[in-house]
């Protein structure tokens, strides 16, 4: 799988998940679909995101994917 395709399925993965009400949030927001693009973006900084994906603390399910910028040290 060419790594257009792999993005591409990854977006349909978070539509999916968001379709079912699970936050997706960036940098500490939560993000519109137009904005999920910046997740696949090359820096300059070497810094890359980075998916956590959090529990309910109540019922065990999904909540959110939280994707944050993390640096090479």
């Amino acid at each position: 799988m060419k790594k257009g395709e792999e993005e591409e399925k990854m977006l349909e993965g978070l539509k999916r998940y968001h379709d079912k009400g699970i936050n997706i949030v960036i940098d500490g927001m939560d993000s519109d679909e137009k904005d999920w693009n910046k997740i696949f973006e090359v820096r300059e900084d070497d810094s890359f995101y980075m998916a956590d994906f959090v529990p309910d603390e109540d019922t065990g399910c999904l909540r959110e994917i939280r994707f944050d910028r993390v640096y090479y040290s």
